[in-house]
């Protein structure tokens, strides 16, 4: 194994997206992930058709064991005193219910790093429903009323509470508790809500709110979406002075008459008329040309398929090929531990002998 979590054990129970996104994330690192599935009816063979490749269940292996049997329960406990890391993201109370929350794990496991990753938390009285990226986001402030229209913010598409905020925090946590733990030598709990994350990752949506007269920086023409001429969008974030100046050269508005201040967002809605307009004169292929040259916060909105052939992704290698599916690949690159390739999802239940054998040992 390679990679800088090489040798740590991380035992993931199925169940809820950001709990596979931790165990992508640790996998993508180099820990040895243990997926514990539903106990199928039968063993599958190995002849059994693989399921599609996902990259919430690349990279692991998987055991598969009826946790509501006591017999289901021990073997997980069994498995957990050998590990460094649990993940589970049942409701507050179910691996309690279960026989495997943290009081018999870390009884058995004193140095466990045991994480709680839920909608809600532990605490309060929401700990026990059900959570939503979009509710999530809607409770922690991050769909805060737009001041220019006086309507919420839309929703981001991507499942910012669940994965950016939420899974990634949580992963911060377990990794920052192991390294605790090689200072005491005792593991504990790390309990982590969506909605700490998304609460998180709204702080400069909460920081702009405390500034009388502050308008979200999606109101901003000098940050937006603009249609070229062929229907396809560009993305301008053209925040810092240099960047918006070069933005207008490239634009040809350096020297037009009666060009709004931007600093004056009474003239927004006329400068973004501007900028758009000279957008939808020429297709998107054209303005790619022209600002791949110059530093002026523009990017093109490409799909997934054309983001992975892009120059600059390409040359990060931020996407990999497993299987037949082209994925995501792990962020971070370390020069001296790189992490393997992320290997293929694994069938339930299909490592289930080989790591109760060899987690034992």
């Amino acid at each position: 194994m390679a990679g800088p979590l090489a040798g740590v054990r991380v035992l993931e129970f199925a169940g809820s997206a950001p709990t596979a996104f931790v165990g992508t994330v640790l996998s993508g690192l180099g820990a040895d992930v243990v997926r514990v599935d539903r106990a199928p009816g039968t063993a599958p063979g190995p002849d059994a058709p693989r399921p599609p490749e996902n990259p919430l269940s690349r990279g692991r292996r998987s055991v598969a064991l009826d946790l509501k049997s006591p017999v289901g329960a021990e073997q997980a406990l069994s498995l957990a005193e050998h590990a460094d890391i649990l993940v589970e993201g049942f409701r507050p109370g179910v691996a309690d219910r279960l026989g495997i929350g943290p009081g018999p794990a870390l009884v058995r496991n004193p140095r466990l790093v045991y994480g709680r990753l839920s909608g809600w938390g532990s605490e309060g009285e929401w700990a026990g429903r059900a959570a939503h990226d979009l509710t999530v986001l809607a409770l922690t402030g991050a769909l805060d009323t737009d001041p220019a229209t006086g309507d919420p913010l839309p929703p981001p598409t991507a499942y910012l509470s669940s994965f950016a905020g939420g899974a990634n925090a949580h992963v911060h946590g377990l990794l920052a508790a192991l390294h605790e733990r090689e200072r005491s030598g005792r593991g504990q709990v790390v309990d982590t809500a969506l909605a700490d994350g998304a609460a998180l990752i709204s702080t400069l949506i909460h920081q702009w709110r405390e500034v009388p007269g502050n308008h979200t920086v999606t109101d901003a023409p000098h940050y937006s979406l603009y249609r070229a001429a062929d229907g396809r969008h560009l993305a301008v974030a053209a925040i810092e002075p240099r960047l918006y100046q070069s933005l207008l050269d490239q634009l040809g508005l350096t020297d037009a008459e009666g060009l709004p201040d931007r600093a004056d967002p009474s003239g927004w809605p006329a400068l973004r008329a501007l900028i758009a307009a000279r957008f939808a004169t020429r297709d998107r292929e054209h303005w790619v040309k022209l600002f791949d040259a110059v530093d002026a916060g523009v990017a093109p909105v490409l799909t997934a398929a054309e983001a992975a052939e892009h120059h600059q992704l390409a040359a990060r290698q931020a996407f990999v090929r497993v299987g037949d599916a082209l994925q995501p690949a792990p962020p971070s690159r370390f020069d001296r531990t790189p992490a393997e390739a992320p290997g293929q999802a694994p069938l339930p239940g299909e490592h289930t002998e080989e790591v109760l054998a060899e987690w034992r040992r």
